[in-house]
């Protein structure tokens, strides 16, 4: 079993930063990948950004490319979502989740309890 418990998140204008944190517990950080995905109001929950157990390895949806970065702290079973140039599109419930095997943008059978983000235009 895995729990994720998630922090960070909050309000911001259009054109700045924030990072989100998962921290996890249960079985062996490093031996699963970490995805991070969002949910805005009426729309489907929409993959974002994956790495793998030892950090070798990532993914990211072309709505986030080169403004999010996944990267994770296996020392500290922490991941994180660094997002910059945010916009007001953004704006959504943000999960962490976890899975095992290769690299993957869905599937996830463990979640965190999510964490808002408002951009402000």
């Amino acid at each position: 079993q895995v729990q994720l418990v998630q922090s960070g998140g909050g309000l911001v204008q259009a054109g700045g930063s924030l990072r989100l944190s998962c921290v996890a517990s249960g079985r062996t950080f490093s031996d699963y990948m970490v995805g991070w995905f969002r949910q805005a109001p009426g729309k489907e929950r929409e993959f974002l950004a994956t790495i793998s157990g030892a950090a070798y390895y990532a993914d990211y949806s072309d709505s986030v490319k080169g403004r999010f970065t996944i990267s994770r702290d296996n020392a500290k079973r922490t991941a994180y979502l660094e997002m910059r140039s945010l916009q007001p599109e953004d704006t959504a419930v943000y999960y962490c989740a976890a899975a095992d095997g290769p690299l993957k943008r869905s599937g996830y059978p463990y979640w965190g309890q999510g964490t808002q983000v408002t951009v402000s235009s």
